[in-house]
């Protein structure tokens, strides 16, 4: 297996740990997106695609994430007790979507992810700089093709006041059940 592709979204200057949104292509046929590059004590990380772990209302079955308080539907207070602690004691509030299942790989991903993003803020100083993150929904349209002109705005009714309706004539029975009788 082989890593492909990278690309890199550098996070807008911040206090925050995030350090950029990155997706990875294997082989040219499977892309991983949403992974992240985080400031760790010891030099950035790259963290998998996670979800937030929900838990069932007991009264209206809907989903919520673990933390919530009370039930995103219904609305009545949800239990505490549900919160998922993993080896080492800490609330697992997360779960992985995709991650490697080897120590190789996850290095062989964290390596190529890091020497990319070293890449992309190097590209990133340049003048005109436009991140290739965002690239995969232009990919499916022909750059030489001129897009397509606006539909011209139809026309407006005027918006007349309620009084200004000409005002109705009762229908009239006289022709009621004309012709269903001999």
């Amino acid at each position: 297996m082989k890593i492909t592709e990278v690309r890199i979204k550098i996070a807008p200057e911040s206090n925050n740990r995030l350090q950029a949104f990155c997706s990875t292509t294997f082989d040219n046929c499977f892309v991983v997106r949403d992974l992240k590059i985080i400031a760790g004590n010891e030099g950035p990380i790259v963290w998998m695609p996670s979800r937030k772990l929900t838990a069932h209302c007991p009264h209206c079955r809907c989903k919520n994430h673990l933390r919530a308080r009370y039930c995103n539907d219904c609305g009545r207070p949800l239990p505490q007790d549900v919160l998922v602690q993993d080896q080492t004691g800490r609330l697992k509030l997360f779960a992985d979507i995709a991650h490697p299942i080897t120590p190789y790989c996850r290095d062989m991903i964290q390596r190529r992810v890091l020497e990319e993003y070293r890449l992309e803020q190097q590209r990133a100083q340049q003048p005109g700089y436009v991140s290739r993150y965002d690239d995969y929904f232009n990919d499916c349209y022909n750059r030489d093709t001129p897009a397509p002109e606006p539909a011209p705005k139809k026309p407006r009714a005027a918006n007349l006041p309620p009084d200004t309706e000409p005002p109705r004539q009762p229908r009239s029975n006289d022709q009621f059940g004309t012709g269903i009788f001999p």
